[in-house]
């Protein structure tokens, strides 16, 4: 097909609209980044495919900086981490949070675990008609109060109004500005190596739970709350105790599932994970179990994954855990050198089995 962006061939897929499952974080969310975004736009820091675009600024010439004209990115300069993302939550307000305090710290940790301290942020609005102006005025204050506590700025941002029964309620896109230190190596989801540490910051599932609860009126002995948090002082004393950290992800959309399976695919590596290993709540286990979900598929909100060398991994581990978003980090799995490309859980009983992409969307609405 032909577009303003050039010729641009797209794969044959079985699929000639969007479905809700192309927003999972899943199997079908990769293959429309792949298969239509990454061509229509073609260039070599999109196709990286990491969560923030980390890029050089042009330096004037008299100073020696140069410019890829390919890419439109300096090949010397200081650098910046640069990040979007838009969140379509429901309900607008759960426990632990709301569709503001949401898209402040998901914006922010997309800059963090690429190494980046998160300055300036941007909002865009998309406001249905009807939409009561103090839940909007709550929102602000709370994404004022997540910008106070992540230490950044909102600094511009714009309003659009929709007819009623066309924006259910409210949407909110964001964008993040950071810098990367001088001194910080790039860390990427391609650079994983065999023999590496896959660790994880704490317990997963939580923030896909609490919103599914509230969202059904489902109540539980003890009220399981969104994991939201701003990820930037943890990743900083993670790479103060490990400067050679291969990469970082936070995984929202899909889960551990899906980011572990993005990491394989990325680094053409294995993956082998420990069931037993991974920290799980038991009301998030149990709650998953009431509602027919897989914990390693619910999304997460203020927690990361890390591969570490796995002769750093315990001491890394050690920074995490002395960090309060980090007191439930724990390893676990490793990257091997079998099955290329593919997850693979040893399970509480001892057996294997393959772990996925899913196709389709487990938890629609959560961030």
């Amino acid at each position: 097909m032909t577009n303003v962006f050039g010729s641009c061939p797209i794969p044959g897929s079985q699929h000639d609209r969007v479905l809700l499952g192309h927003g999972s974080g899943g199997r079908l969310t990769a293959e429309l980044i792949q298969n239509l975004f990454v061509p229509g736009f073609g260039n070599d820091v999109l196709a990286r495919l990491e969560d923030q675009a980390i890029v050089g600024l042009a330096l004037p010439a008299a100073s020696g900086g140069m410019r890829n004209e390919s890419t439109n990115v300096a090949a010397h300069g200081p650098r910046i981490a640069f990040t979007t993302d838009s969140y379509v939550i429901r309900p607008l307000f759960f426990p632990g949070g709301d569709i503001g305090s949401l898209a402040v710290n998901g914006t922010v940790n997309d800059l963090a675990v690429g190494g980046a301290i998160p300055l300036f942020l941007s909002a865009a609005f998309i406001l249905e008609e009807g939409l009561p102006l103090e839940d909007l005025q709550r929102i602000v204050a709370s994404m004022r109060a997540a910008c106070d506590a992540a230490g950044v700025a909102l600094v511009t941002g714009d309003t659009k109004v929709v007819d009623r029964g066309k924006g259910d309620n409210l949407f909110i896109t964001t964008s993040g500005i950071g810098i990367v230190p001088d001194h910080q190596p790039v860390m990427s989801i391609g650079f994983a190596r065999p023999g590496d540490a896959v660790l994880v910051s704490g317990t997963v599932g939580d923030h896909g739970v609490a919103i599914m609860s509230a969202r059904e009126g489902i109540e539980f002995e003890t009220v399981l709350k969104s994991d939201m948090a701003p990820l930037t002082e943890l990743v900083q004393a993670m790479l103060g105790a490990c400067p050679e950290i291969r990469c970082m992800r936070d995984p929202t959309r899909g889960g551990l599932a899906s980011t572990l399976n993005e990491l394989a695919a990325a680094s053409q590596v294995g993956v082998t994970v420990d069931e037993t290993a991974i920290p799980i709540r038991r009301e998030v286990h149990a709650a998953c179990e009431l509602l027919g979900l897989d914990p390693l598929y619910v999304a997460n909100e203020g927690k990361l994954v890390a591969v570490v060398p796995a002769a750093d991994a315990d001491r890394v581990l050690d920074v995490m855990r002395e960090q309060p978003l980090g007191r439930n980090a724990a390893q676990i799995g490793r990257v091997v050198d079998e099955h290329q490309g593919i997850v693979v859980l040893r399970s509480l009983i001892g057996g294997e089995r393959v772990v996925m992409m899913r196709s389709g969307e487990q938890l629609p609405r959560i961030c």
